[in-house]
């Protein structure tokens, strides 16, 4: 019997038509952990406003972003299956699931239903109730189905992981950060509420700048797990302190989200005379519309008509052999601790 491995990332549409967009957005946004407003209001809000509003727009930013082979997303994720199944070895049978549209977490499990355990990898490296979260639910609504149910390990955030971390530093120096007058750490951003409701301890937004040193408080704090995967970057490459700033993109509605925001922050940057920066996005081991478009396209193009000459940003690691390395390490990691007990 073997070991299964199951890969598992946010999701993409089956194509950058309109209706298969907005088919993708609503079952996204109509996730409770996703917009966490009682059920009749987040009917009202995601099938009444925003996705009327929002799906034409997203499948021109789709469109941009496609390849020949589909959705970047996608297609990193399989080649990524692909590589660490030839990494692991006949031991292992390595799956990719989304926890939106195709392949959906419920088929690559079923794949896996003869399997002695099941290692379960979100392919995020910091945790939130809004990816980590919802997919690891799905993933239980699946195993409750199942007559058997094999040993389960979990992977749930590895922002800090030495693999992982060796793999962004390697993939960042192809860049000379000389080059550019300031670096940005931009993570997904999340409205702070979700952090609150998440926080076990009761420490979440006390302070100010609670979130910049990561502790047993705060440790299954999003923001601080960005903070403590940007710090050791940091660490690797000694970047002074006033010469990166750790912000988070992607904000969606009036609530308060978590600051400072990317867009106001290459805002404020270009007022003070930066003409190049370079961007890092850790939330993301494959690029996407996040990546490709929203930060290699519109950020990109309001920062050089504001007057910037260049904005960059670090690829991610997609199917990096490192990176491959990292995920074979962190495998045989979970399953070394479950035969050892540890």
């Amino acid at each position: 019997m073997k070991t299964g491995v199951l890969l598992i990332n946010l999701g993409t549409p089956v194509s950058f038509k309109p209706r298969d967009v907005k088919r993708y957005l609503k079952e996204f946004l109509l996730d409770k952990r996703v917009i966490d407003i009682p059920w009749i209001y987040r009917q009202l809000l995601v099938r009444g406003v925003i996705v009327p509003k929002k799906y034409k727009e997203s499948a021109k930013n789709y469109s941009l972003i496609w390849t020949g082979v589909g959705s970047p997303l996608l297609y990193y994720g399989n080649r990524v299956a692909k590589a660490l199944s030839l990494s692991l070895g006949n031991r292992f049978q390595v799956e990719l699931g989304m926890r939106y549209q195709e392949p959906s977490i419920k088929r690559a499990m079923k794949k896996l239903k003869s399997c002695k355990k099941i290692v379960v990898i979100p392919l995020f490296p910091q945790y939130a109730d809004a990816t980590t979260g919802s997919i690891l639910g799905k993933v239980f609504d699946v195993l409750k189905s199942w007559r058997y149910i094999p040993e389960i390990s979990i992977l749930d955030q590895f922002a800090t992981h030495p693999s992982y971390i060796h793999a962004l530093a390697e993939k960042a120096r192809r860049y000379q950060f000389s080059d550019y007058d300031h670096i940005l750490f931009s993570f997904h951003g999340l409205p702070k509420r979700h952090l609150i409701k998440s926080d076990q301890n009761h420490c979440c937004f006390v302070q100010t700048n609670c979130c910049e040193k990561i502790s047993w408080k705060n440790a299954r704090c999003y923001s601080a797990q960005c903070h403590a995967n940007a710090n050791k970057i940091i660490e690797k490459f000694n970047i002074p302190k006033e010469h990166y700033t750790i912000c988070f993109q992607s904000k969606l509605g009036k609530d308060p989200w978590i600051e400072p925001s990317t867009e106001n922050t290459l805002q404020t940057l270009r007022r003070k005379g930066c003409q190049k920066i370079l961007v890092f996005c850790p939330s993301f081991v494959a690029d996407c519309i996040e990546t490709i478009h929203e930060i290699g396209i519109e950020y990109k193009e309001a920062f050089l008509k504001d007057g910037g000459i260049s904005l960059d940003f670090v690829e991610s690691l997609n199917e990096d052999p490192l990176w491959i390395e990292a995920l074979a390490t962190m495998v045989h990691e979970q399953t070394n601790a479950h035969i050892t007990g540890t």
